[in-house]
């Protein structure tokens, strides 16, 4: 049977017997692909009780129909698994980009399951329908760096990698799985590493077919690619341009004349990037000043991306100063593999080692190096902001025993001297002393170390839920809307579908009238820093984007680039498309859908998410049990005088817990869920075709009434 989009075959790898066999995706395409199948996957087969470092639980990378095929922004490859920081163990997904996925794809294969463990430590070797376990006890204990390089001598520079360092191999909470220089899923490394598998490679030969033909393909992608923006889909400029009607200083569009890639050669001139062009979208995002400040133009040689995508938001530096350190001058990265070193450090990397003015670029990078190399994940920031709040506050001194603080070179924290990375990696990776329990995650310490309140409710450690996870674009972005989204993940949310569309830089007004064609009303969105009551307007565009992100990352394509809401066109009245999703997904797998149908199949995905988090943490009262925040969210802020600002006060973000408790009832009903508790009934999960789900959960006394 020829099928289109996906390749039909998931390869099954149970690493205790070696046994390696093929299933049929096609039995699972009512849940879309990448995380929508892992989660069926996941729901089917892991047993409620299970905990992330068992045999048993399952470890799922996972491509989608689009993926391969060469729609934009399609290079994702979505991770699915319990998670180690989170308390009850909770499913989640972890995402990376670069060519991973795209390789498993012409491989032959839509997913890879990984179950068991090895009896010593191992690499899965993939070339097309040729997959052998191998020993790797030669590679355990290296970076991942030398770890790529290794499993390329074997299959060839053209093998992609998927490889943990030694945080993973150790087990650490907070470890990811990377691929390429600086693409990595954060929170999964020490699932591998509790398998024993130090690394995937793939080589892949073949292609994805399409079911149409390239005309009517290639019309599409164009059409794509007319509207599509910068960075986040940020449609408008950071500086004024000949062509454009709008500028905004913050927006990641920072191309312009005068700025260049100055370690190109020759170096390259951004330009004014008129999105009629469409050969100069890869110069839209300079990443590299807009993460790291204007000193770091003159190391920039280029921006670097992922499979399929014209944006190129990942910078790729030059800086030779790391020789000094025994390290590689190229380094690449972007977002918070560029922010988190830098938070790590007390009061910011200051001057050190004779760097001058280019001091942090060159810490930065440092850090970057160690971490990507060792394979720590920084929690979305929070092992930074966990680790100055321990120290600052005496935790570390009460805890750890008195040889191993003095130990630990708190001088070069408080000079944030970079020199500083190298004992705090080290020290994690290898999970070295009492201090190592730092990437446990928020959770944990915690619990360890007996934070308390104060910890939990300090607006400035960004904890959103004591369930130990931090903001990820919450009440900042659209008030309600953000901080609603951010109440139903089991991590950070990790959700830029309302963010791309907030902070798509055009006029308010511009917004507001898009916002009304979407979702019903120009009341879905306000004005930034000027929020108005919950109204069930709002609670579509939560339940929209809560939807999306589950459709993207099962399609697999980019959410911090789709979807498609905005344009920078003038002529399109900034409008984009947002049934561009169903429009690639029909014409790739012959499968005609609308745009209502695939949300909806997003919908059954997300729905039964929720249920494994029903099962897994044993309460169907998910609004008591798991939806709520943390007190900083909800207290209110204060004037210059130290005087409450009453609620909605223009200039606050703080929620009120009435109009919160009345959001999450409003998006509990858009999803059909029981209002009062925030779990899916029976008849919900019936409408969405999972009787079987409804009856597991009615046989565990799980389901609302």
């Amino acid at each position: 049977m020829s099928t289109y989009g996906y390749t039909g075959r998931i390869l099954r790898v149970d690493l205790s017997s070696g046994k390696i066999a093929i299933d049929d995706t096609l039995k699972y395409k009512d849940f879309i692909g990448g995380e929508g199948i892992a989660m069926k996957i996941m729901w089917d087969e892991v047993p409620a009780g299970t905990h992330p470092f068992d045999p048993q639980n399952k470890l799922i990378f996972g491509s989608g129909p689009l993926c391969g095929t060469g729609v934009p922004c399609s290079g994702r490859t979505n991770i699915t698994s319990l998670l180690p920081s989170n308390p009850f163990y909770g499913v989640t997904s972890s995402h990376m980009g670069g060519y991973f996925s795209v390789a498993m794809k012409y491989a032959g294969w839509d997913m890879i399951v990984i179950e068991g463990k090895a009896p010593s430590p191992v690499w899965l070797r993939i070339e097309d329908d040729k997959v052998k376990i191998e020993d790797a006890r030669w590679m355990w204990g290296k970076g991942i760096f030398d770890t790529q390089a290794m499993v390329a001598s074997f299959m060839g520079k053209d093998a992609q990698v998927a490889a943990i360092g030694p945080a993973g191999e150790n087990m650490v909470n907070l470890s990811v799985i990377r691929t390429g220089t600086s693409h990595s899923a954060g929170g999964h490394g020490g699932i591998m590493g509790s398998k024993n598998l130090k690394a995937i490679g793939v080589r892949g030969t073949g292609a994805v077919k399409i079911a149409v033909d390239s005309k009517e393909w290639l019309e599409l992608n164009r059409f794509m690619m007319s509207i599509i923006g910068a960075n986040n889909q940020h449609v408008v400029p950071s500086s004024p341009q000949p062509w454009a009607e709008y500028t905004d200083p913050t927006s990641r569009w920072t191309a312009r004349k005068g700025l260049f890639w100055g370690a190109a050669n020759p170096p390259v001139e951004t330009g004014e990037c008129d999105p009629h062009d469409m050969q100069s979208v890869g110069l839209r995002t300079m990443k590299a000043t807009f993460d790291l400040g204007a000193g770091a133009e003159k190391y920039t040689v280029r921006m670097g991306g992922c499979a399929h995508c014209p944006i190129r938001c990942h910078s790729q530096l030059k800086v030779p100063q790391l020789e000094r350190y025994g390290m590689d001058p190229y380094v690449s990265n972007t977002c918070m593999g560029w922010s988190s070193p830098r938070g790590v450090m007390f009061k910011g990397i200051k001057e050190f080692d004779g760097h001058g003015e280019d001091s942090s670029i060159v810490g930065t990078a440092i850090g970057t190096t160690l971490a990507d190399d060792l394979g720590v994940w920084c929690n979305y920031g929070q092992i930074g902001r966990d680790l100055n709040y321990c120290y600052t506050n005496g935790v570390f001194k009460r805890v750890l025993p008195a040889e191993e603080y003095s130990s630990i070179r708190w001088d070069l924290l408080e000079k944030g001297d970079a020199n500083f990375f190298f004992d705090f990696y080290n020290r994690v990776a290898y999970k070295k002393g009492e201090f190592s329990h730092i990437a446990d995650g928020s959770y944990w310490i915690a619990q360890r170390w007996n934070l308390g309140d104060e910890y939990w409710n300090n607006k400035d450690m960004k904890l959103w839920s004591r369930l130990g996870y931090p903001v990820h674009h919450s009440n900042e972005a659209g008030g309600q809307v953000g901080a609603l989204i951010s109440c139903f993940s089991n991590r950070d949310a990790q959700n830029h579908s309302h963010m791309n569309f907030i902070g798509a830089k055009l006029p308010v007004k511009i917004l507001k009238e898009i916002a009304g064609e979407i979702w019903g009303s120009p009341a879905a969105l306000d004005a930034p820093n000027n929020y108005t009551p919950m109204n069930e307007y709002k609670a579509r565009f939560v339940k929209w984007s809560l939807v999306r992100t589950m459709l993207h990352n099962s399609l697999t394509l980019c959410n911090w680039m789709w979807p498609m809401a905005t344009s920078p066109l003038k002529e399109r009245n900034y409008r984009g498309d947002t049934s561009l999703e169903a429009k690639f997904y029909s014409l790739a797998t012959g499968i005609n859908i609308s745009e209502r149908e695939l949300d909806e199949a997003a919908a059954r995905c997300f729905t039964l998410m929720r249920a494994i988090t029903v099962r897994q943490m044993q309460s169907f009262d998910l609004r008591k049990d798991h939806d709520q925040t943390t007190e900083w969210v909800i207290h209110r802020e204060k004037d210059k005088s130290g005087n409450e600002l009453p609620q909605f006060t223009p200039g606050t973000i703080a929620m009120e817990k009435e109009d919160m408790e009345l959001g999450r009832t409003l998006v509990y009903r858009e999803f059909g869920w029981d209002e009062k508790t925030g779990a899916p009934t029976r008849a919900c999960l019936e409408k969405y075709g999972m009787p079987d789900v409804a009856e597991e959960l009615g046989r565990r006394g799980l389901l609302p009434t």
